[in-house]
């Protein structure tokens, strides 16, 4: 979406009855909520490379997402391979590979991802320790997911 369709957007929001609202257009999203009056918006577009999404951020919507993505930028991603299910443990029943604040050497098994009928083991590629797991277990993955986020050594 261009800035100047953005924009029209934000003005029928603030000069309607709208509280909120959520366009999408050609893959790409753009959602716009009414603020108090004491905060004036600031029109903050980013496009997601993932999802092609444009966001608009608040004043204080975009100082919380600089100061959560400063650590993150330190930390290492293992990433789905594959498309597929994600498994913590190799069967319902056993322990977890690998759990939050444990560490872990390279190649040794993070997960599973199911594929089509087949287990895939995945291994970490980094030496470090496991800061956060963003996955649910048996939550369906896409290639190139975050399945674990690691601090390095």
């Amino acid at each position: 979406m261009k800035e100047s369709e953005i924009r029209k957007l934000i003005k029928l929001v603030e000069e309607s009855d709208i509280s909120e609202l959520e366009v999408s257009r050609w893959g790409k999203k753009v959602k716009i909520c009414k603020y108090p009056s004491a905060v004036s918006p600031s029109v903050v577009s980013q496009e997601s490379e993932e999802e092609g999404q444009t966001i608009i951020l608040s004043p204080k919507q975009e100082q919380e997402k600089e100061q959560s993505e400063t650590p993150q930028e330190q930390l290492h991603q293992i990433k789905s391979p594959m498309v597929g299910t994600f498994y913590r443990s190799p069967t319902p029943d056993a322990e977890t590979y690998i759990k939050k604040g444990e560490r872990v050497a390279v190649g040794q098994v993070v997960c599973i991802i199911e594929a089509m009928k087949i287990m895939n083991e995945i291994e970490s590629d980094i030496e470090g320790t496991i800061v956060d797991i963003p996955v649910d277990n048996t939550a369906p993955v896409e290639y190139g997911q975050t399945l674990f986020l690691v601090k390095p050594d």
